[in-house]
């Protein structure tokens, strides 16, 4: 609550630098889009209209169609806006080092801890993802593309090559990365929607980054479990692919 305060008043601001003296048109733009991002978060697209953003925004519909010509330029400024453009290739250029000497626990963690860092500093982001999801939004279209595809592909390419250097098990390349973004998905829904108060659970985003990694490259199996009950439920396993 305190944050969603904070961003009002800092548009409340804006606006009455409007007042004082006409706002650059780069500030302006950058206000609509945050104006337009926080009504999108907190009534869905169905229900804010243009006209509702402009009486937020303090200016005219008018304004509006002048720095967006259309619905998808704001939705793409949206998505520019929180660092969704390229950030796949911001992601890869942090964790090169360790793509390149294979080291799977540097690379593993590296992503968990971004998403759930981005998640957790930028919850109006998250809800309206959720939002666009729900409703077939363009947005969501948009995100898919530039970022669920981008890191899916990313994930598969590094497991198959892995796989390839016989370190990770034989498996589809493809469901190793959806179970393993599915983890941390679930952890910032949870965390940042459904039970902000952390009373099923309350860790650190580095411990969770570092135990779903663990899950991801070790399971569940005791290592003093029997060597003969370890090989048999991985042969059992490789029968039912």
């Amino acid at each position: 609550m305190r944050k969603q305060e904070e961003v009002i008043n800092a548009e409340r601001a804006m606006v009455g630098t409007n007042v004082a003296g006409r706002m650059a048109g780069e500030d302006r733009r950058n206000q609509i889009v945050h104006v337009a991002m926080r009504l999108f978060s907190e009534r869905g697209f169905r229900g804010t209209t243009t006209k509702e953003i402009a009486r937020a925004a303090g200016v005219s519909e008018a304004i509006i169609f002048r720095h967006f010509a259309t619905k998808e330029e704001l939705y793409a400024a949206i998505l520019d806006t929180k660092s969704c453009a390229g950030n796949m290739s911001q992601l890869s250029e942090m964790f090169a080092e360790a793509v390149k000497r294979g080291d799977d626990r540097a690379v593993f963690e590296s992503v968990a801890l971004t998403m759930l860092q981005h998640h957790e500093e930028d919850e109006d982001f998250l809800r309206l993802l959720l939002y666009s999801a729900l409703e077939g939004h363009e947005l969501f279209q948009m995100f898919w593309q530039r970022n669920v595809r981008e890191l899916a592909d990313f994930l598969r390419s590094y497991v198959r090559e892995r796989q390839k250097a016989g370190a990770l098990r034989e498996m589809e390349p493809r469901l190793v990365g959806r179970a393993f973004t599915g983890m941390i998905l679930h952890q910032s829904l949870i965390n940042n929607l459904f039970d902000k108060s952390r009373t099923l659970l309350d860790i650190t985003n580095e411990r969770a980054a570092r135990e779903f990694t663990k899950i991801l490259l070790y399971g569940t199996v005791s290592s003093s479990a029997p060597e003969a009950e370890v090989k048999k439920r991985n042969e059992t396993a490789t029968r039912k692919r």
